[in-house]
């Protein structure tokens, strides 16, 4: 989102140049899956939509409405397509408000296109002038959470430990973010979690890959956890837990994927995180961290969007927590979690106060 002077008329068309020509060099992000197995038909065009937003983007962005979100956006994010060899890679919507401020909506395909993709497409494209194993019945609830820099030193202090004596901040957060949920759905879940964290392959491959190389290139390192435990267990035992689950996912992990035998491989793989994520003892939240991948820094030619978000809700997804940075000079190293669980997990989680005392929900964008 971004306060421009610029018309629309000039933002519009220039929008529209920088994308033809990134989807010249780009040209799978025009095209479409067949049969969910190939991607052909690399012509089809990306859509391209404008709207208008009767409020100033200044009201907009005081306190981030999570339920009209997903109005910014060409299509419903996380949600069931009857007709996916129709269903373009990639959408953008051009919001304009009434004061002249913009949002940029996009859309992506999760098919091949994973966050560093995304990533490449918007500072590096643009600027050139599954359903998964979380798709549950039940309804969830997402709300965005700010934890300040001074939260995130506390609560890497209590991270510490013998096994990690220097957690990172999203080691910290997902293990706060993970022992908040266990505690508040102790009366509604059941008895195990499994955090499966994406792991992003480029920096693991041998000869290392392109940050920006084209696909889904990461796994999920999975932990289980008895929610039986979660009030006893500190958060240097959640942090320990997840880093060897992260480092079992190592170059030599990867180098076992290689050769004939690695489409099986990759097949019962995910088979796995299937069964364990949707087995009916278990709940599977995944956490993915989008820190590195420089949303904040995206021009198109009008300088940084003031924020980037996410979605205001996540369709039939749920137990899922994304992180990303503010963005905003007001929040100096302060760090967003989208967290979307079931409703009434959530209900409980965010009247809690414990966890309230290090998160915020959903603080005004300008302070």
């Amino acid at each position: 989102m971004r306060n421009t002077h610029l018309k629309g008329t000039q933002i519009s068309t220039q929008l529209k140049e920088s994308l033809s020509k990134t989807l010249d060099p780009l040209y799978p992000f025009a095209a479409r899956v067949r049969e969910n197995l190939i991607i052909n038909d690399y012509d089809e065009g990306v859509p391209y939509i404008e709207t208008r937003v009767n409020t100033h983007l200044f009201e907009f962005l005081q306190n981030p409405p999570m339920e009209l979100l997903d109005q910014c956006l060409p299509y419903a994010p996380f949600s069931y397509q009857p007709n996916p060899d129709q269903v373009p890679h990639a959408a953008v919507q051009l919001n304009t408000f009434d004061c002249g401020g913009i949002a940029l909506g996009l859309c992506l395909s999760h098919k091949f296109i994973d966050g560093a993709t995304a990533s490449g497409f918007l500072r590096n494209g643009l600027q050139i002038l599954v359903e998964l194993a979380m798709k549950q019945e039940a309804k969830s609830k997402t709300r965005r959470f700010v934890f300040d820099a001074k939260a995130i030193a506390s609560l890497r202090s209590e991270c510490k430990g013998e096994r990690v004596p220097n957690p990172t901040r999203i080691e910290a957060l997902s293990a706060f973010i993970l022992k908040s949920a266990m505690l508040a759905s102790r009366s509604t879940a059941n008895s195990r979690f499994v955090l499966h964290q994406a792991v992003n392959l480029r920096r693991l491959t041998e000869p290392r890959l392109s940050t920006y190389t084209v696909g889904n290139l990461f796994l999920f390192a999975s932990a289980a956890y008895n929610m039986e435990h979660a009030a006893e267990m500190g958060l240097h035992e959640l942090v320990a837990r997840m880093k060897q689950a992260v480092g079992s996912i190592n170059r030599e992990y990867l180098k076992t994927l290689h050769g004939d035998e690695s489409f099986p491989k990759v097949c019962e793989y995910i088979k796995q995180i299937e069964e364990v994520s949707t087995h009916k003892n278990l709940n599977a939240i995944i956490s993915s961290s989008w820190l590195e991948f420089g949303f904040n820094e995206v021009d198109f030619g009008w300088g940084n969007p003031i924020w980037s978000g996410i979605s205001g809700e996540f369709g039939s997804f749920r137990n899922v927590t994304i992180f990303k940075e503010i963005g905003s000079a007001d929040y100096d190293n302060a760090v967003e979690a989208w967290v979307t669980l079931d409703e009434k997990i959530m209900s409980v989680l965010e009247h809690d106060p414990q966890f309230l005392a290090f998160a915020s929900p959903n603080p005004s964008i300008i302070i």
